[in-house]
């Protein structure tokens, strides 16, 4: 252990490295830099499918523990919360029109009330973290904020090097 960080911060460093990037992200950077939409759709849905069951086992893995999980209880939640859902809106979009129409009508509400769900999800966890406390002086997350920055430009610098290296016949190739 080094001890540059508080042990709670490179936890954190550590659990965000091991999860994929989100779907919206990735068509983000892949619009902005015009590359093949339909290809990183591909790669972050397959990223985000094969990280389910990988990202416990990097986590477990990295930090050296092991863990006794309920898998029945498990795939339930999931089902309940991520399939069921998604169900019954693939069985209301395909033979309701009403609802169809109804959500045509009301997309712009739809999509706002989604954003200010995923900001007060956002809200809540951090009102619990400062509520419960934290170990990390504010020194310790400003070390954090320097050493994401550095490997930031540091991978950016290495990734637009090895481009011109590998692929100097291609100038118009963009990174998905």
């Amino acid at each position: 252990s080094v001890g540059a960080l508080a042990r709670g911060l490179g936890d954190g460093m550590v659990i965000g490295t091991c999860v994929p990037m989100t779907i919206n992200m990735v068509l983000v950077l892949t619009k902005s830099s015009g590359g093949d939409e339909a290809s990183a759709v591909f790669n972050a849905a397959f990223g985000n499918l094969v990280g389910v069951f990988l990202t416990p086992v990097l986590i477990l893995g990295y930090f050296g523990v092991s863990g006794d999980i309920d898998l029945g209880s498990v795939f339930y939640k999931l089902g309940l919360r991520v399939v069921l859902p998604i169900a019954i809106g693939q069985v209301l979009q395909k033979f309701s029109k009403t609802v169809v129409n109804f959500v045509k009508k009301y997309k712009k509400y739809f999509k706002q009330a989604q954003e200010y769900c995923l900001v007060f999800i956002i809200y809540t966890v951090f009102c619990r973290t400062f509520l419960e406390g934290s170990e990390a002086k504010a020194a310790d997350i400003f070390v954090m904020i320097a050493i994401q920055f550095v490997l930031l430009c540091s991978f950016m610098v290495l990734a637009w090097f090895l481009m011109k290296l590998l692929f100097r016949d291609q100038p118009k190739l963009r990174v998905m």
